[in-house]
């Protein structure tokens, strides 16, 4: 006689009232689960889920501020929220707050993803990594040239230069998204690479360029919490309170330093171990005699559970929880309170240069700049392009990178302190440069795959 499925999903089995009572509402077959809960959560498992969601916010903040309750807007995000505990006082306006604390959580994650390419990933190979490091360097340099060339420094849009040289991780692969599965993996983890590069080259330029008035006690204090953590690390301290209370403080020191206090996030993220505690095949074993008697105590489930959750790095597991966080709350967040600019002054863009240097920087520097560096590293040996990957997909790869969004309009906010009405004209500008750039994207990657994907292998130097 045939085994009747346990799957909840079949419809029948022996276990259909359980998978109806629970064991949990998710997994249940009860309407609401089936028909919202699951659909929903299989939609966020989507990359281009969190895009989607960040191009929402910015839109919903660009037809608030431009609407008849605009002033409620600014209101709204200039309303102060005061915590004091303590020694600890500060006094920020919500919008501060959001991009001050709420946006530590992006780049802690940035961080982890860095620290895991490093170990894990491409950048482990330099081999493998050198062509998309070479790409995201030209992709910042050539923008930052070109604004510079429009914005000299000492001029009043001078400080800018650093907004043109940022590309949007979330917004280039849910572009790449659109297109399926005309883009060959290698290309897309090329643009991904690149684009991780630039987010490095991106925290360095807050970091070294967009510091205020450095306090050196407080900066020495914010050095001192991380060596702490390094040392809580060798003693194999394993208890996330104590990392939490000290980011926090390392968080509070960066803020009371001059220097931006969401580099903390990043800070920890590279001190995050990236190799588990355990091997797999402990784990395993140590289950096996667990399971021997056919019997779990507290005890053993308590090592179990231990033991299971060590045999993946940290790094790994809190990108799997903060990385759905980050995504689907921080960067829309972020954009709600950063987008809503007056589009009423949208032509000085094209002729005043902060936003012009801004728009020739995005969609001409970033393509420009990635293709010329491309070409002279596999010209120079210095690196091959990835299979299955053409020279015209390149460029459109490059002026995928064009898409600036949430760093550019992070640094935007750090570049011209006092002058707001250069800060609302180079938003627009990002807006309006990362539109142009994803559609001229789309279309120049469509382009370079309208024949299909390649199959022959590009490893010569040849540019056509």
């Amino acid at each position: 006689m045939a085994s009747r499925s346990n799957n909840p999903h079949d419809g029948a089995g022996p276990d259909d009232d359980l998978w109806e009572r629970g064991p949990v509402y998710l997994a249940s077959n009860k309407p609401l689960a089936r028909l919202v809960a699951r659909p929903v959560r299989e939609f966020l498992r989507i990359e281009s889920a969190g895009s989607l969601l960040l191009l929402t916010a910015a839109a919903v903040a660009l037809v608030w501020a431009n609407s008849p309750w605009a002033s409620s807007y600014d209101s709204f995000w200039h309303t102060h929220l005061v915590l004091d505990v303590g020694p600890l006082h500060l006094d920020e306006s919500l919008q501060h707050w959001v991009n001050d604390a709420l946006m530590v959580i992006f780049f802690f994650v940035v961080g982890l993803e860095i620290k895991y390419e490093l170990v894990n990933g491409d950048l482990r190979d330099p081999k493998t990594a050198a062509l998309p490091i070479i790409a995201a360097i030209g992709g910042m340099l050539v923008p930052a040239g070109l604004y510079l060339a429009l914005n000299p420094p000492g001029s009043d849009g001078g400080s800018g230069w650093g907004i043109p040289m940022a590309t949007d991780i979330a917004f280039a692969v849910g572009v790449l998204g659109i297109l399926g599965r005309r883009i060959p993996s290698a290309a897309r983890l090329f643009l991904l690479t690149l684009a991780i590069v630039d987010d490095i080259g991106a925290i360095l330029v807050i970091a070294v360029f967009y510091t205020d008035d450095l306090s050196l006690g407080w900066l020495a204090t914010a050095l001192a919490l991380l060596g702490v953590m390094v040392v809580a690390r060798m003693l194999r301290v394993w208890t996330v309170v104590v990392y939490a209370l000290l980011g926090v403080g390392v968080w509070f020191a960066l803020l009371e330093s001059g220097v931006h206090a969401t580099l903390a996030g990043v800070a920890i993220g590279l001190l995050t171990p990236a190799a588990p505690l355990l091997r797999e095949e402990v784990a395993r074993e140590h289950a096996r005699q667990a399971l021997r008697d056919n019997v779990l105590d507290p005890d053993e489930l308590a090592r179990l559970r231990f033991l299971l959750k060590e045999s993946v790095s940290v790094v790994e597991r809190l990108q799997s929880t903060l990385h759905p966080v980050s995504a689907y709350v921080v960067l829309p967040v972020f954009a709600l309170a950063n987008a809503g600019v007056e589009l009423g002054a949208i032509g000085k863009v094209f002729s005043e240069p902060v936003g012009l240097g801004i728009v020739l920087g995005l969609v001409l520097g970033k393509p420009v700049g990635i293709f010329l560096a491309s070409a002279l590293a596999v010209r120079l040996g210095l690196g091959r392009l990835p299979h299955d990957t053409t020279w015209p997909m390149v460029l459109g790869l490059g002026a995928v990178g064009g898409i600036g969004f949430t760093v550019s309009l992070f640094i935007a906010g750090l570049s011209f302190p006092g002058a707001d009405l250069l800060t609302e004209e180079a938003k627009i500008a990002i807006l309006l440069a990362s539109l142009v750039a994803a559609v001229v994207g789309v279309v120049l990657l469509l382009a370079a795959t309208r024949a299909g994907v390649p199959r022959d292998d590009p490893v010569d130097g040849s540019v056509s």
